[in-house]
């Protein structure tokens, strides 16, 4: 597989942060997907990661992302709008004390509608619900452009940079 030099920027942080309540977006709703199949989560993937080339799950067998997306510690929460799948977020609470938001993204159609905003605030929100020490993020300049800005006005703060050979297709 070939591979591109990318900056993976680490972003964190230690409490909720201090905003006005979520206000509901007409049209938009999230479900928590509790026993996601395997094919709506290569879906959810592909359609959000596709133009990103998130192509860590495009990896795993069944069988490997099964354990992943199934373990009661993992939650997918997808983003609906207008009742049409529009992104997912994935939670990984399986280190004690934090939570790692392992997937965040909406689906290139519904870029620049606020959607973003509106779900990365439910899903911080819904991240602290938990109480954990430690709420972290990464992303990569391969990500949408508007993904880093997204996260620090979302609360995050950067803590670490890397640059590291990624795999692409």
């Amino acid at each position: 597989m070939k591979t591109i030099r990318s900056k993976v920027t680490y972003l964190q942080m230690f409490e909720p942060p201090k905003r006005p309540a979520l206000v509901p977006i007409e049209g938009a709703c999230v479900i928590q997907a509790r026993k996601p199949t395997i094919a709506f989560c290569r879906f959810l993937n592909d359609a959000v990661g596709g133009p990103w080339n998130w192509v860590d799950r495009k990896r795993l067998s069944d069988q490997e992302l099964g354990v992943i997306v199934h373990d009661p510690n993992v939650e997918t929460h997808v983003l609906y709008a207008d009742g049409t799948p529009a992104g997912f977020a994935e939670l990984d609470r399986r280190t004690a004390g934090q939570i790692e938001l392992a997937y965040f993204g909406l689906m290139p159609e519904f870029l620049g509608q606020g959607l973003g905003k509106y779900f990365l605030s439910w899903v911080v929100d819904r991240s602290w619900s938990y109480h954990p020490q430690r709420l972290w993020v990464h992303t990569c300049d391969l990500d949408h452009e508007a993904a880093l800005s997204v996260y620090q006005k979302g609360g995050f703060e950067i803590y670490d940079e890397e640059v590291i050979d990624q795999a692409v297709l």
